[in-house]
């Protein structure tokens, strides 16, 4: 989800919810202590330099339980973090501490964000021998020369 996203949701919300991959909320007195650009800049396992940068949420639980972001709260925080860090449109990466930090990315689902798992990759698939799609076998091709699938006949 791009920034330009979360500012337009909020922009008609009457409160923010993030919902955690497990479908439970987290808990409503939470705290976005960070809004920031995160910018990455690494080599991927086939030797390409890579730059990258998101907007950063960060979400914190406090015993505050009376605390309630407002969408306007949120929005103000954004707007600042555009005018003083030259915050883009980027996609938007949510972090929250559960057991460790985790870091998900974000969608809408009707009134609340929900926070979505990501997951490792590779990005130069083509230069680590792994191939980009599984191997489809016809098993029509595979010849059984007797109907049975006794040990050592090939059928297994």
């Amino acid at each position: 989800m791009k920034l330009s996203e979360v500012k337009k949701h909020l922009a008609t919300a009457t409160q923010v919810n993030f919902k955690l991959p497990s479908g439970s909320l987290v808990p409503e007195h939470f705290h976005v202590t960070e809004v920031g650009v995160v910018h990455k800049h690494f080599i991927d396992c086939g030797g390409k330099v890579r730059n990258e940068k998101v907007a950063n949420f960060q979400l914190w639980n406090a015993d505050d339980t009376d605390h309630r972001l407002k969408p306007s709260k949120l929005i103000n925080i954004i707007a600042l973090s555009e005018t003083v860090l030259g915050m883009e449109d980027y996609d938007v990466e949510v972090e929250y501490q559960d057991q460790t930090i985790g870091k998900y990315d974000l969608e809408i689902d009707g009134n609340d964000f929900m926070l979505v798992a990501k997951q490792t990759d590779c990005l130069a698939k083509d230069n680590c021998g792994i191939p980009t799609e599984k191997q489809k076998v016809a098993l029509a091709g595979i010849q059984n020369k007797s109907n049975s699938c006794a040990p050592g006949s090939g059928c297994c």
